[in-house]
């Protein structure tokens, strides 16, 4: 078997940076112009697809595929390159997090980008242009929002702590749908905010303004970025059981290391 190339993360890095960018500038050219025509849903009828979302992935995808021809995508809309080996390295692309804030001109939305090499995560960027801010992080590199390093909160029992999470699109018919998980710690926090996009929702808990943050029914591109960005600005990430399968299981705890428990003990999936 050949030896595993190194990974010059850091040359990935700027070029994320600098697609993620792109990509969020394409997303303001539509911010606020959107036709009907162009809103669209998909299997629920408040999941909705538009023409920024398409467009971002698009020039995303065409960037990555020029810059970084070996690396599998997975991306939200489109693109689904099969799996391959155990150590390939794979994006995880979701070209507009909050969409219903996008279409309601909210501006809680982002690009989010995350490479990983199998299970590892390597680098990650996300970029919100309506809030003109941009998060990143390597693995072993730290996080950093727009070049100040990032650290969590040292917030150390709930009564004074302000979660963050969110609630599927699919509401209905599910065993979970994570209102009870909400009430759950209704009484005994200082607050609990529903931001509507997962990727700054982690963003957040890294630079410390949540002290944590719970969600269930997630898919791969919603998190793979801002849980290492988490991870990276001293943060501690699990699925709700404890385990590390917070990537592809649909559910995930992230907080600062001293409310974790406290937090996941709470949270049924």
């Amino acid at each position: 078997m050949s030896p595993v190339p190194p990974l010059d993360r850091e040359r990935v890095l700027a070029a994320a940076v600098e697609i993620a960018r792109e990509a969020g500038a394409i997303l303001m050219e539509h911010y606020g112009r959107l036709k009907p025509e162009q809103v669209t849903s998909k299997d629920v009828e408040r999941d909705l697809v538009t023409a920024a979302d398409l467009a971002s992935e698009r020039w995303i995808v065409a960037r990555l595929r020029a810059e970084f021809p070996d690396h599998a995508i997975e991306a939200e809309e489109e693109t689904r390159d099969a799996r391959g080996s155990d150590d390939e390295l794979r994006w995880f692309l979701d070209p507009l997090d909050g969409t219903v804030n996008f279409v309601h001109q909210l501006p809680v939305f982002c690009v989010s980008m995350g490479l990983y090499r199998g299970t590892t995560p390597e680098v990650a960027v996300v970029h919100a242009p309506r809030l003109g801010e941009t998060f990143w992080a390597t693995r072993g590199g730290g996080a950093f929002l727009d070049g100040r390093r990032l650290q969590v909160s040292a917030t150390r029992e709930l009564k004074d702590a302000i979660l963050a999470t969110g609630f599927p699109y699919k509401r209905a018919g599910v065993i979970h749908n994570n209102l009870a998980n909400f009430g759950r710690f209704f009484y005994d926090i200082r607050g609990e905010r529903r931001f509507g996009s997962a990727a700054l929702d982690l963003c957040y808990v890294a630079a410390g303004r949540f002290d944590g943050y719970f969600e269930l029914q997630l898919a791969p591109h919603d998190v793979a970025a801002g849980a290492l960005i988490v991870r990276e600005a001293g943060g501690v990430v699990s699925d709700t059981d404890g385990g590390q399968d917070w990537l592809r299981a649909g559910h995930i705890v992230a907080s600062g290391p001293d409310l974790h428990e406290a937090i996941r003990s709470r949270v049924e999936h």
